[in-house]
């Protein structure tokens, strides 16, 4: 089998820190430029999962790479190159404290609050008599805080702006970019036959500016349903037909795992990992309507190491 990168140890040019998420590396270029290399480490439930995905790491950052380059008209983005297939260079910013996520549907997160008798998510109130995965009259945004360790946790507009977490000038300005975001978002899922249900942004501040940061309506920060077939199934209660990281959570539940303390990560054999790649990659192809490319895959370290060099030389 085709070997996952899950760990990387790098020294760039100028490099000041590197921080290890978990999903990716992200190296410190003299706090000018950030490099991100998105490994194939793969985590639910804020777990990091014991063995990596191959040819995750590329599709997440290929399919980053592409829509920040679709919506740079709406919001400037960090980017600035993907050197290698699994790395991104962009402009270092200061992250805001709080992710945006906007909701189409309800499904996920918010429906098992739902369904648990909740009708209010981030100050957002919800109607009765909802169904799983029914559309939203209008789409909800339903901000988490950042955690630097364990779960990130849902607050609303009015708390984020009590804790002083961001002025209210910037909120304001981030909900205008979410919605205009998941706007161009869903017009682009359309026309490949999908519906962009949920997704997440990040953002960060340079110079005094807004920048959009991180990834974006990747299958790790969105989940997709298929749009055929969707009204069919919403009115006789079936699952949806889904592309995202839903799968991989689903199988994690039905193996008795959740991230609760004391469960156990179920054994992901040799088998189920190459399925996984191949959902994968799936996804890639479906999001972007483009044919998947597999890298050169001999030694992806020391590939990944040459190209950011050797980038970094001619931009520093």
């Amino acid at each position: 089998m085709q070997n996952a990168i899950v760990e990387t140890n790098f020294s760039f040019p100028r490099q000041k820190d590197v921080y290890k998420g978990k999903v990716r590396d992200v190296y410190n270029i003299d706090d000018e430029f950030l490099v991100m290399i998105v490994s194939d480490r793969i985590s639910a439930f804020d777990v990091v999962l014991p063995r990596g995905i191959p040819f995750k790491g590329q599709v997440l950052n290929q399919i980053a790479s592409k829509f920040l380059d679709a919506t740079a008209d709406i919001v400037p983005n960090w980017k600035v190159a993907t050197p290698d297939p699994m790395a991104t260079v962009g402009y270092y910013c200061e992250p805001f404290k709080v992710e945006m996520v906007i909701r189409g549907y309800l499904t996920g997160h918010a429906w098992r609050e739902y369904k648990a008798g909740k009708r209010e998510l981030c100050g957002n109130p919800l109607p009765e008599g909802m169904v799983e995965n029914q559309k939203f009259e209008e789409p909800l945004i339903t901000p988490t805080t950042k955690a630097v360790v364990g779960h990130d946790e849902d607050i609303s507009r009015e708390e984020i702006l009590r804790q002083g977490l961001v002025s209210e000038e910037d909120y304001i300005q981030l909900e205008r970019y979410t919605k205009a975001l998941f706007k161009r978002g869903t017009e682009m899922a359309a026309e490949k036959g999908l519906i962009l249900v949920d997704t997440k942004y990040e953002f960060g501040k340079k110079d005094g500016k807004i920048y959009l940061i991180d990834e974006i309506h990747t299958p790790d920060s969105s989940r997709y349903f298929y749009a055929d077939g969707y009204e069919n199934r919403l009115r006789n209660g079936e699952p949806q037909r889904q592309l995202s990281k839903e799968f991989v959570r689903q199988w994690l539940i039905e193996n008795g795992f959740q991230g609760k303390e004391g469960q156990k990560v179920p054994e992901m054999t040799d088998d189920y990992i190459a399925r996984v790649s191949e959902r994968y990659i799936e996804l890639y192809e479906k999001i972007t309507g483009e044919t998947f490319q597999k890298a050169k895959a001999e030694d992806v370290a020391s590939r990944i190491e040459k190209n950011v060099t050797e980038y970094l030389n001619r931009i520093l």
